[in-house]
């Protein structure tokens, strides 16, 4: 009997049992590298920078990585299971949702972008796709990446504002290369300059300069551009039409990472109007409208000048004050139009007699004032005296009618009558007036020895000083109005002399004696010891009045150079008192004689906290550049102006002029010397609203002032709109 082997059978089971073993090993390696992928998956998921979500079909989050977490600054398990609608805004909810079941139910992917307010404050603007997804089963899914475009949006709001301020800017914009060659103009730049963008551009900047801008000045611009990266200042250009117009310009240099200059950008303005508006209050300032002859303010200019000329060359020079005769009764018989033509003629007439370099100004009314330059000796004046005699006495005929006037001229010769410019022509109007006396046409000469004068001066400057040993002074105070409001708005201190003998006295009749002496110096300071002691009793009483007081200042007291120190020692001796309370008014005349000076006084002044005021404005000699450089904070129009305005078109010419350049400035403006109802209408329509005067109150004692103020009431032609 054969036996058969089982090695056959036995080889089959060995192989099972090893391909079994080879199957698990298969898939223990799966199983591993399936955790592997998932491990993988899971760091990508988590470490993407965008934040991703799954929602179910009831739009409830069951997946979100870690970017969705940091998103909503909430823990996975806080978010899983959850809409997180109540996390938003109500107004944001429904369109929170609605998009969600949107994608669920039509299954088309949305890109959509959504306002996002997350933590109740933090608002972001957001781009979320969102897609549906269905498993095996049937079930959907919603599967959402966001990205965050807030700060995307931002810029691209930053550059749309940009482009928006770049093409509706009122001034020019112009973009260059390094070259300074145009690249980019805006809208403002074409209706300016009339060029279009295609015409300029790869013009150099400098194309548009007219000819009046010179290479010397382009040549030190460009210096300061090269220097500094930045320039400003006045430019003359050309506009397409051949015009020329002033731009007040700045260019800017535009750098690289490495400070290298890649562009230039230029911005400007059109001053043409402004500088127009300038010339003509610079004329309105500096000429009488009439006759077209320098004013107050451009003879005292001219004056000065050539006082200094006297001194280099040692040579002198006339100051003569002309007065008409018997222009009046022109003026009464025939009008002011006629009278007025009959100004013109002979201001021609008088000007034609005199020499090249001798000034002639019309000073108001039928007065003119010749300054004749450059004497060798005094009897040089006298052809020409002779030659303005005649020319204002000879015939003139208007509207077929032979006028026949004459002039009395007084005369003043410097440096012989060593004064002032004031002085001068104070003395040649008193010389002027003898030659009116002594039968008129004629001229009279100033005599400077005047030793009754000095006497009375000295007497006079001796029983001051008694009044102020003796405390004989005091302060009324005059309240300053707003006509419109009915507001007081403050007062003004006064002095007046309680004397003896003769009564309470005006200012007028002592100031002018200490005048440049010491003791105005003193009686200055006592007016502001004693405003400061009257405004804190007023606070301390608790009434309700304008505790806002004004002072003037003299112009010795203002120069001194201890002022502001002194100054300063009086406001800490009434410390319970607000400085700002305090104004200081400075004659327009005592301004000008050291504007730099009195400028750097004023700024050190207004650093302690009170305010300046330039008082009597229009009687001096301030140019529009001095004016700038005054920090004063209100202009005050002088009374002779206001007293005669509503019958000389003159003075309200130069009301009207002053009001125009206070707000050029951006000053405030005030009239004093109010003394009527129809004034204070007059100054309304013309745009003051401040005002003082006898028309509304006479200066009283500090007792009757709360009374007045709790009782006044503005008229009613005053309320008008």
């Amino acid at each position: 009997m054969t036996r058969i082997s089982n090695s056959g059978d036995s080889s089959d089971s060995d192989r099972s049992n090893h391909n079994a073993s080879d199957n698990d090993d298969s898939k223990k390696r799966l199983e591993d590298s399936l955790q592997d992928i998932a491990g993988y998956l899971d760091a990508v998921f988590n470490n993407m920078g965008d934040p991703i979500f799954v929602k179910d079909e009831s739009c409830r989050l069951l997946l979100v990585n870690d970017a969705f977490c940091n998103m909503f600054n909430l823990p996975r398990e806080q978010i899983i299971g959850k809409t997180l609608a109540e996390r938003v805004p109500c107004n944001e909810r429904e369109h929170f949702l609605s998009m969600d079941k949107q994608v669920l139910e039509n299954g088309q992917e949305i890109l959509s972008e959504e306002t996002l307010t997350t933590g109740g404050c933090l608002t972001k603007t957001i781009l979320t796709r969102k897609s549906r997804f269905v498993d095996s089963k049937g079930n959907y899914f919603l599967v959402g990446v966001i990205h965050d475009i807030s700060e995307r949006k931002q810029i691209e709001e930053h550059l749309k504002l940009a482009a928006s301020v770049f093409s509706h800017s009122g001034e020019e914009i112009c973009i260059t290369d390094h070259n300074a060659k145009i690249i980019e103009v805006n809208n403002a730049f074409t209706r300016i300059t009339g060029f279009s963008r295609k015409e300029v551009f790869g013009q150099h900047l400098s194309f548009l300069q007219s000819e009046t801008h010179s290479s010397e000045s382009d040549k030190e611009m460009w210096g300061i551009l090269h220097n500094e990266g930045a320039w400003h200042g006045e430019v003359w250009q050309r506009r397409k039409n051949g015009e020329t117009y002033i731009l007040m310009k700045t260019i800017s240099a535009i750098y690289d990472d490495n400070g290298v200059t890649t562009h230039y950008v230029s911005l400007g303005n059109d001053i043409t109007p402004i500088k127009n508006q300038q010339d003509q209050l610079e004329h309105i300032a500096h000429y009488d409208m009439l006759t077209n002859l320098p004013n107050r303010s451009l003879l005292a200019d001219r004056l000065t000048q050539a006082m200094l000329q006297c001194h280099r060359h040692k040579q002198s020079l006339a100051v003569t004050f002309i007065d008409l005769d018997g222009f009046k009764a022109v003026n009464d018989a025939y009008g002011h139009d006629v009278g007025d033509q009959l100004l013109i003629a002979l201001s021609l007439r008088m000007k034609q007699a005199l020499r090249e370099g001798d000034s002639l100004a019309r000073i108001g009314g039928d007065e003119f004032v010749a300054v004749l330059a450059d004497l060798a000796q005094t009897e040089d004046c006298k052809v020409i005296l002779d030659r303005l005699l005649l020319a204002s006495s000879e015939a003139v005929t208007i509207n077929d009618v032979i006028f026949k006037v004459s002039a009395s001229i007084g005369v003043t010769i410097y440096p012989q009558d060593n004064v002032d410019a004031d002085q001068l022509m104070r003395h040649a109007d008193q010389a002027m007036y003898v030659a009116k006396g002594a039968g008129k046409n004629c001229y009279h000469l100033f005599d400077t020895t005047q030793d009754d004068a000095v006497k009375v001066q000295r007497e006079s400057l001796e029983a001051i000083r008694v009044a102020l040993d003796k405390q004989q002074f005091v302060l009324h105070y005059q309240p300053k109005v707003n006509m419109r409001s009915g507001k007081v708005t403050g007062v003004e201190a006064l002095i007046r002399w309680q004397h003896p003998t003769r009564g309470l006295l005006n200012p007028m009749e002592f100031l002018p004696i200490i005048e440049n002496n010491p003791m105005s110096i003193e009686m200055g300071e006592w007016v502001i010891d004693n405003a400061l002691s009257q405004i804190s009793e007023w606070q301390k009483r608790g009434l309700n009045l304008p505790i806002s007081t004004s002072v003037n200042i003299a112009a010795v007291q203002l120069q001194q150079s201890v002022f502001t120190k002194r100054l300063a020692e009086l406001l800490a001796r009434h410390s319970d008192v607000d400085p700002s309370y305090l104004e200081l008014e400075v004659l327009e005349t005592s301004a000008m004689d050291d504007v730099i000076h009195v400028s750097k006084i004023m700024n050190a002044c207004i650093k302690l906290g009170v305010n300046f005021a330039l008082d009597d404005f229009g009687t001096g000699y301030s140019s529009l550049t001095y004016l700038r450089r005054l920090p004063v904070k209100l202009i005050k129009i002088d009374q002779s102006f206001i007293r005669d305005m509503l019958d000389d078109p003159d003075d309200l010419a130069i009301v009207e002029g002053v009001i125009a350049l206070a707000k050029s400035f951006k000053r405030e403006v005030i009239a004093e010397g109010v003394e009527s109802i129809a004034h204070g209408t007059a100054l309304l329509k013309l745009g003051c609203e401040l005002a003082q005067g006898y028309g509304i109150a006479k200066p009283m004692p500090a007792s009757e002032i709360p009374k007045w103020v709790n009782q006044w009431k503005p008229d009613t032609a005053w309320k008008i709109k």
